[in-house]
């Protein structure tokens, strides 16, 4: 089993208001999880105006398929244009492979 966790930095280049940035997020996050079977949820900048920080998990049978999966969520939320990435981050941890 592989799990892929990964962090997400968004801009929101023309927002002025926390209400505005919220409509974005939600928008961001119910978009991808009916599009993909994962795991997304706001986890920093929660009052900056223009930055959102969204992690990601994914739990898969291969790595390669665990990163397939996170490299097509961030494409899906760019070809969103809600707005830019402008960092992503990821790691995939192996478990069982051992043996266990």
């Amino acid at each position: 089993m592989v799990v892929g966790v990964g962090r997400i930095h968004l801009i929101l280049h023309d927002n002025h208001s926390l209400k505005g940035k919220r409509q974005v997020v939600r928008k961001t996050i119910e978009r991808v999880r009916s599009r993909f079977s994962v795991a997304l949820a706001e986890v920093g900048d929660q009052d900056l105006w223009q930055s959102i920080k969204l992690g990601l998990a994914v739990v898969g049978p291969d790595g390669r398929v665990v990163q397939s999966v996170m490299d097509r969520v961030v494409n899906f939320i760019e070809e969103l244009s809600l707005s830019e990435v402008v960092n992503v981050e990821t790691e995939l941890l192996h478990f069982g492979d051992h043996g266990s």
